[in-house]
């Protein structure tokens, strides 16, 4: 995968530990939503969009190395990531990966799917981050999906001790098509929520398989 250099992998480090201030949080406009079974799922409005931008944050037992192959593994990742319904390889390369997630999300919302390219960059501090990009027109629409056109986000993992690392899921998107308003503003608690909760669980009590894509 693509690293960063020196200088700005030290500044991506300095920035993380402002990012775990609460007075950070809400100077940057986050507002707490939800904060239940050691999960913090923070909220903020995106100009130009209806649909708000969310950003959980919890501690999980287990070290980087080990929540890194949680997700690899994409057949366990879709397991605990909220509304996965099927995660495929499409394009893996030094660069990056591309990987098609197809939703299961809950009556009336359409079933939606997406196409992701994924960079991750190791951190000095033995941390790493993952950042996701929608890319809608690497694969041609799949009947019965609605394709997500727009979505960025990233997932960071600070180490915290030997066995201890702070994971923030951050992410905002354009679902496509029509969302209910209760289901958009239920989806941004629930997704950040879920899907770190349920790794807590996998990376705490179940262990892992080898990694591999």
């Amino acid at each position: 995968m693509k690293r960063f250099s020196p200088r700005l992998t030290a500044q991506l480090m300095a920035a993380a530990l402002l990012m775990c201030s609460p007075a950070w949080a809400q100077a940057q406009g986050w507002t707490l939503a939800k904060n239940e079974d050691g999960v913090k799922v923070y909220l903020r409005d995106v100009p130009g969009s209806r649909y708000k931008s969310f950003r959980g944050v919890t501690l999980v037992k287990s070290d980087v190395a080990t929540l890194g192959h949680l997700q690899e593994n994409l057949r366990v990742s879709c397991a605990w990531l909220y509304a996965c319904a099927q995660m495929r390889l499409l394009k893996y390369s030094d660069e990056a990966i591309w990987v098609y997630l197809d939703t299961k999300l809950p009556w009336p919302a359409a079933p939606r799917d997406m196409v992701l390219k994924v960079v991750t960059q190791d951190t000095p501090d033995g941390g790493m981050i993952r950042r996701l990009q929608a890319a809608p027109d690497y694969v041609p629409p799949v009947t019965g999906r609605i394709r997500v056109p727009t979505l960025s986000g990233t997932w960071q993992m600070v180490p915290k001790g030997p066995k201890l690392t702070e994971v923030t899921y951050e992410m905002q998107g354009e679902p496509g098509g029509s969302v209910p308003s209760w289901l958009a503003n239920q989806f941004v608690v629930d997704a950040p929520f879920e899907s770190l909760r349920m790794l807590k669980v996998v990376a705490e009590h179940q262990g892992i398989s080898s990694p591999g894509y």
